[in-house]
């Protein structure tokens, strides 16, 4: 099973603003549920703030040192990127990480393969960002266009 990085990211490399996302694009949330549907994904505090409660049909793993929230079906909370790293032997499906950019950053030596939403915006006023570099190591094996504008592009791991 593969680790795969998800993420939409604007022209200047902007993924968050105030707790959120700094857009809204039905194509991309009804792509992101297609794709990630079935699988397990993992996702730090902030990430599952911003959410609010886990999403249908996949393992909701969330990563936090100390919070402690009520359990509920399809949720899990671990303490750390090995923890998820280990578990992820043991399930029948892929592992997406979907942010943010702490635990992307946490990920990034793992993750096999990045989906990455191209945003046709700036975010003058985002909070949080992706780095530059987050492809670095990568190849585009295919590009698509989804409605709204948008783009995604699949990158795989240089071996």
């Amino acid at each position: 099973m593969a680790i795969i990085g998800i993420v939409a990211v604007a022209k200047n490399n902007a993924i968050g603003k105030g707790g959120k996302l700094p857009w809204h694009y039905s194509a991309d949330l009804k792509f992101f549920k297609q794709t990630t549907t079935g699988n397990s994904i993992v996702m730090g505090m902030n990430t599952w703030r911003s959410i609010g409660r886990p999403l249908p049909n996949r393992l909701n793993i969330v990563l936090s040192r100390s919070a402690q929230i009520d359990q509920a079906e399809n949720l899990i909370f671990l303490r750390s990127e090995k923890e998820a790293l280990d578990l992820s032997r043991y399930l029948n499906c892929d592992m997406y990480v979907i942010g943010g950019s702490k635990t992307f950053a946490e990920f990034s030596d793992y993750i096999q393969k990045w989906i990455v939403t191209e945003v046709p915006l700036d975010v003058a006023d985002a909070d949080t960002f992706m780095p530059a570099d987050f492809l670095h190591g990568f190849n585009r094996v295919e590009a698509s266009d989804i409605d709204d504008g948008l783009r995604v592009s699949v990158y795989e791991k240089v071996s």
